[in-house]
């Protein structure tokens, strides 16, 4: 039985399914072991692990400790709540904006891969360049914020490293529009968000995408990319403030057990608190050379969890309005018993998504695809609700050709 339990009841003996932190957070070479020693008691808590999950078939139990069943059932009745938020308001049709999103993603693509090989080089960074993307995919997301979000969920997973930087700038835009900044912070916080995994340049590519876990040297390689991104860009004469805060601190935690300075939550801005959240958001959905992406809905399940700790709550909760219960692109089973890929959020109601309905689970097959406004009543489209998330991978669908028109 798997259950989860604070790492202050944690002893030599128990044995850890999830240590209940992101991969960059922990040293340990497997993520699945026995608590041996003292030593690993120490490591696990220097991890900032609060709370980890243990098997007790495996191991020692602890009696008083909820299930993941049931600390499961706990966190996704807290995001319903969040749920009743107006999401924001849309100018345009995601299909509409969808082929203007294909160019700027590619267009941002490329920018970054470019910005890294100059980094890499010693080469200037060109911040015109860099601003005119970020400009670009800021109007997309005033025109449709779902067209590019849907994009960005979708990346090779030998391109993470570019792919992920756009992601980032994509979504610190559309959570910056969401909280109502101006346009200004808006502009700098995307900028920061495109370019504030730069020191990955100065990672050796052996280390950056090695398929398995880490060494402990290689663990330390991989935390000075803040510092180093810091370094690089500070040498850029028209950069802001903003950028330079969010690469250098954008992996620090609230409980002060991140890097690589330590910072405790009242020391860490806002903006650069809401990139760390997008970050890990980002990171933890995504397919990578050592690990499969989870689904956006279990990514968001995740945050949840771990901003107890790690993240601003209040934050996280803004975030989750933001993306919506369901993302962009993420495949839902509805009552019916369709799989459907969400297409666009609803004002007023995150669980309502428009969604396009493509297999059918009681024929195991496709079927012609119909899209669905689950907010409207029977006759109007709706009539259909849904019952969970489900996995692309399972079904074997790939939600790219639904979400994404051809050309």
């Amino acid at each position: 039985m798997i259950k989860k339990i604070p790492t202050e009841v944690l002893k030599i003996g128990m044995y850890i399914h999830d240590l209940n932190v992101d991969w960059m957070d922990h040293p340990f070479l497997r993520k699945q072991f026995v608590v041996k020693t003292d030593e690993d008691l120490q490591k696990i808590i220097a991890s900032g692990a609060h709370e980890v999950y243990i098997d007790t078939d495996r191991g020692l139990d602890y009696a008083h400790a909820p299930t993941v069943d049931e600390v499961n059932a706990s966190i996704e009745a807290e995001m319903v709540k969040v749920a009743t938020a107006p999401a924001p308001i849309i100018q345009v049709s995601t299909t509409e904006e969808m082929s203007r999103a294909k160019k700027i993603h590619k267009q941002a693509h490329l920018l970054v891969r470019s910005v890294m090989q100059d980094a890499r080089m010693g080469k200037a960074i060109q911040m015109d360049d860099v601003e005119e993307v970020v400009e670009a995919i800021t109007d997309s997301i005033l025109r449709n914020s779902s067209a590019l979000l849907g994009l960005s969920g979708i990346k090779d997973k030998d391109e993470y490293t570019f792919l992920h930087s756009v992601s980032v700038c994509t979504l610190m835009v559309t959570f910056a529009k969401s909280m109502n900044f101006p346009a200004e912070l808006i502009r700098q916080a995307g900028i920061g968000g495109l370019l504030h995994d730069t020191g990955k340049t100065m990672v050796p590519n052996e280390v950056l995408n090695k398929p398995g876990r880490l060494t402990e040297a290689e663990f330390e390689v991989m935390r000075s990319h803040p510092m180093e991104g810091f370094k690089i860009l500070s040498q850029v004469d028209s950069i802001g403030e903003i950028p330079l805060e969010i690469t250098l601190h954008h992996h620090e935690r609230m409980d002060g057990s991140g890097y690589p300075h330590k910072l405790p939550g009242e020391n860490i801005t806002q903006l650069t608190q809401m990139a760390s959240v997008v970050d890990v958001y980002d990171a933890i959905t995504s397919d990578r050379c050592y690990h499969k992406g989870m689904p956006a809905s279990e990514g968001l399940k995740k945050l949840w969890e771990w901003s107890k700790f790690h993240f601003n709550p209040t934050l996280v909760q803004a975030f989750m309005r933001t993306v919506g219960i369901y993302p962009v692109g993420s495949l839902v089973k509805l009552e019916s018993g369709r799989l459907a890929v969400v297409l666009e959020q609803n004002e007023g109601n995150l669980l309502m998504p428009r969604v396009k309905a493509v297999f059918s689970t009681k024929a195991n097959t496709y079927i012609p695809p119909v899209e669905i406004d689950l907010s409207k009543p029977m006759g109007l489209g709706g009539a259909d609700r849904i019952t969970g998330h489900e996995s692309a991978d399972k079904w074997g669908i790939d939600v790219t050709r639904f979400l994404i028109p051809p050309g």
